[in-house]
């Protein structure tokens, strides 16, 4: 296997991290008005994430330079030809960001409503996008002789784009509810199991039908496998949501996530971006990446520095996995920024 083909693997298991961490932060945002009946429930939801969220971004981070410095021309077309949306999904990131640390800053009420609001909707439009933009990569976009994008907004409004978008927002809160339902205890804890059965039927009709579009339009036998694992984990998660089994529910619709992720990947390789105007025109692992000897370097770079990253991430989830309720909240004049 060469270098490129490693960086490649290596940049689906970045994309696989954020989607399943940052996936329940964007489902509990959304929760925030889906299921939060007042103040102080809203308040446990985002407590619930409060010590990981920052941490959590770090994979798009990494996600993101990581594919600048292994596959510069793969990075310059997506980030030209998807630069609308990415910059949605910028600003959404950096408006939540500040949301969750003002939110309690003052007791106003306005103030806080304001702010809640900023949430839920710089929650929502992320996890809609990303599936859009996703979808985009593997259906494959107008790319033309020079591996410039030459298609405009519109042409990423697709119905294959806009499905992968639905499977993304309802995935990402069903991994939310189930993670609520984990990380509370109470009234809000058995709310949160049953609006994830909910949430977790509807994901998996959209996931289906996505999956199987995915299947047949560009699919071998290890994306059919890779779409199993991902049907039989969300309804491994539906049923151990149901049984009140949440560490479990939550580990298989994580696992959902990691193997629809894993599929998209499968579909796409050795295309990292293909062109619909003329397959020889399409990005690969091969033309789109940098030098071998660059991608030697950050080889031994990653290999000193993930294991580091990820453990300091596993002993933060660690301390902060106590369940909270209700309970736990001080009151409004006392609150503190989930930070």
């Amino acid at each position: 296997m060469e270098l490129h083909d490693v960086w490649f693997v290596l940049i689906a298991v970045l994309w696989i991290g954020y989607f399943f961490l940052e996936g329940f932060d964007f489902g509990i945002g959304v929760l925030t008005k889906l299921l939060a009946r007042d103040r102080p429930e809203k308040r446990v939801l985002i407590n619930t994430i409060g010590p990981v969220w920052d941490g959590n971004e770090v994979w798009l981070l990494t996600a993101g330079g990581a594919t600048f410095a292994a596959f510069p021309e793969w990075y310059a077309t997506l980030f030209s030809g998807f630069y609308l949306p990415l910059l949605i999904i910028l600003v959404c990131l950096i408006v939540r960001g500040v949301a969750f640390e003002y939110r309690a800053k003052r007791p106003e009420e306005n103030w806080q409503r304001n702010w809640e609001q900023a949430i839920f909707w710089t929650s929502l439009i992320p996890a809609f996008l990303w599936g859009v933009a996703f979808g985009n990569i593997v259906r494959g976009v107008k790319i033309d002789a020079r591996h410039e994008y030459v298609g405009d907004f519109w042409d990423l409004l697709n119905p294959y784009a806009l499905l992968g978008g639905l499977v993304t927002l309802t995935l990402f809160t069903f991994h939310g509810a189930v993670f609520a339902a984990l990380k509370t205890v109470g009234d809000i804890r058995e709310r949160a199991r049953a609006l994830a059965t909910k949430l977790g039927l509807v994901a998996a009709v959209a996931a289906l039908i996505f999956l199987l579009w995915t299947q047949v339009d560009k699919g071998d036998g290890w994306s059919l496998f890779a779409m199993l694992v991902a049907v039989v984990a969300l309804v491994g998660a539906i049923g151990a949501n149901s049984a009140g089994r949440e560490g479990w529910s939550f580990a298989l619709s994580g696992v959902t996530i990691a193997a629809a992720v894993a599929m998209l990947f499968l579909t796409l390789f050795p295309d990292v971006m293909p062109s619909t105007l003329n397959s020889d025109w399409s990005l690969t692992v091969t033309n789109a990446s940098s030098s071998p000897y660059t991608l030697k370097i950050m080889t031994w770079c990653a290999a000193i520095a993930a294991p580091l990253v990820m453990a300091y991430q596993a002993w933060t989830y660690w301390v902060f996995r106590k369940r909270i309720g209700t309970q736990h909240i001080a009151p409004d004049h006392a609150a503190h920024s989930a930070h």
